[in-house]
């Protein structure tokens, strides 16, 4: 099998077409046959990168029907995208996919793209990492459908007290701020929610774990939206408690970028 005769399960991004990698577009560009995820990735996306491509939305599939439109236009020579949003390896349910894969003797690659967190970030324009406040950022959510692991119920992670970045679980922001408040954070704790990151409609709502449930209410964002909570939030307000090193000019080292 050739190297262009495979899978390329590839990151479109958070929303805006722009931020999706050059090497994800080029694939998109060249492709035959594009299956994405349509209920997250605007469709406009993939007119402007893969104008010439045989198109599927798996929003109404299941993977039977995912894995057989992939592996039939694998065996007809075609060049094959499956485009997820944001970052595939984030919530993007590409294991079973490429277990499918692996059954069937179809090669694959997987391209990164912009996780939405990331894009949150530019949105409010904040550093998720700052010294003496947080040196840790963690990616968690509520469960749902989907269920968590015991070790891993909110909570229990609240116990750290790092950033918090909280994918899929806006619709139940009450049951966030109730399993966070029984650790390090308090309701004073300031909270970001970022709707629809990078998008035209991008909306923003900060506030702290003791208004947030109500404010994210009366804007009526139910789904598609990121929870960011934690003290460094608080540094666009009142300022940074310590500075880098990486940047004084009494220290030097390679790391520089």
């Amino acid at each position: 099998m050739s190297k262009e005769n495979i899978v390329h399960f590839v990151g479109a991004g958070p929303g805006d077409a722009e931020l999706i990698t050059v090497k994800g577009a080029r694939l998109l560009g060249e492709a035959d046959v594009v299956v994405y995820a349509g209920s997250l990735v605007d469709r406009e996306l993939v007119r402007t990168y893969a104008p010439n491509a045989r198109v599927w939305d798996s929003a109404g599939m299941d993977l039977e029907e995912t894995t057989a439109v992939l592996s039939e236009a694998i065996v007809e020579g075609q060049r094959v995208v499956r485009l997820h949003t944001g970052d595939p390896s984030i919530y993007g349910a590409i294991q079973e996919q490429m277990e499918e894969l692996d059954r069937l003797g179809i090669g694959y690659e997987v391209v990164p793209g912009v996780t939405s967190a990331f894009a949150a970030a530019a949105a409010l324009k904040q550093e998720l990492t700052l010294p003496e406040v947080s040196q840790t950022v963690v990616i968690t959510r509520l469960a749902g459908r989907t269920p968590v692991p015991e070790r891993e119920q909110l909570s229990s992670i609240a116990r750290i007290g790092a950033t918090l970045v909280i994918y899929l679980s806006v619709s139940m922001i009450g049951k966030v701020v109730e399993e966070l408040l029984c650790g390090a954070y308090t309701e004073e704790t300031p909270v970001a929610v970022v709707a629809k990151a990078s998008w035209a409609d991008e909306q923003v709502i900060t506030g702290t774990l003791g208004d947030i449930a109500a404010k994210v209410g009366e804007a009526g964002i139910v789904k598609q939206a990121l929870i960011v909570v934690g003290d460094v939030l608080r540094a666009r307000g009142e300022g940074m408690k310590a500075k880098s090193l990486l940047y004084d000019k009494g220290f030097t080292h390679g790391c520089r970028g």
